[in-house]
């Protein structure tokens, strides 16, 4: 994955490792970042203290059920911005001259117009391949353009993706649409139906959608609806589950 990401903030090595670790699993203790890197805490403590001092992780003091609290370690603002973001304020000035004069439909449009080029670069290769293999495949796509994506197979006929950097996080925010967008498109993507299960703006870590038969036995109440965010954008319900075929 981090050669997929390339050099993060100037950060390489283990550092650039750790960002990664704690972008997908935050928060983490020093502890649960040794095991995962199979050093010792102490060993990792001095790169996580240089990266505290850079700004780019922090900790917090936490109460995990029965026993002392425990100090764990997340990403600040900073440690966040130092993953891909595409072009975001340029493309935010676009869209809003855009939807101010002819109107959301056409935001819509220009949203999926990336989607559309990734489904003419790789339609051909995922055309005819099992489900599982489609939905790895994509992972590996969205990860090549800053998506940090991953695939996780269930079965023949289910799967998970999940995202855990949006590269188009800060255009989400403000245009509420594109997360309704990614879905559609995923969905046409994958040729399967999706779910969205958790949602970065509903307060989780990453977005992780079910896939084909997963995203079938998913109900509402087990997926993340989309909340609101910031006063400028309130975010639309959206569509939780979206099969193509149906669309």
């Amino acid at each position: 994955m981090q050669d997929v990401l390339g050099p993060l903030g100037g950060y390489r090595g283990l550092r650039a490792e750790l960002l990664v670790a704690l972008k997908k699993a935050q928060p983490l203790t020093a502890g649960e970042l040794a095991e995962r890197f199979g050093l010792t805490a102490n060993a990792l403590r001095r790169h996580l203290k240089v990266l505290e001092e850079d700004g780019v992780v922090r900790y917090q003091r936490e109460v995990r059920g029965v026993g002392a609290p425990v100090f764990a370690y997340r990403l600040t603002e900073s440690g966040e911005a130092a993953f891909p973001r595409r072009y975001a304020s340029v493309l935010a000035s676009a869209l809003e001259a855009l939807q101010a004069t002819r109107g959301p439909l056409a935001v819509r449009n220009v949203l999926a117009r990336e989607w559309d080029a990734l489904a003419i670069e790789a339609g051909p290769v995922l055309e005819g391949l099992p489900l599982t293999e489609r939905v790895q495949l994509v992972a590996e796509l969205l990860s090549a353009r800053g998506y940090m994506a991953e695939g996780v197979v269930h079965s023949a006929d289910a799967a998970t993706l999940r995202i855990h950097n949006c590269a188009m996080c800060e255009i989400a925010e403000q245009f509420p649409e594109a997360c309704d967008v990614e879905a559609r498109e995923l969905s046409r993507l994958l040729d399967a139906p999706v779910a969205r299960r958790t949602h970065r703006f509903g307060g989780c870590g990453a977005c992780a959608y079910d896939v084909g038969a997963a995203a079938g036995a998913a109900t509402p109440s087990e997926i993340d609806a989309p909340s609101n965010v910031g006063a400028t954008a309130p975010r639309s319900e959206g569509l939780t589950v979206w099969d193509e075929d149906k669309a």
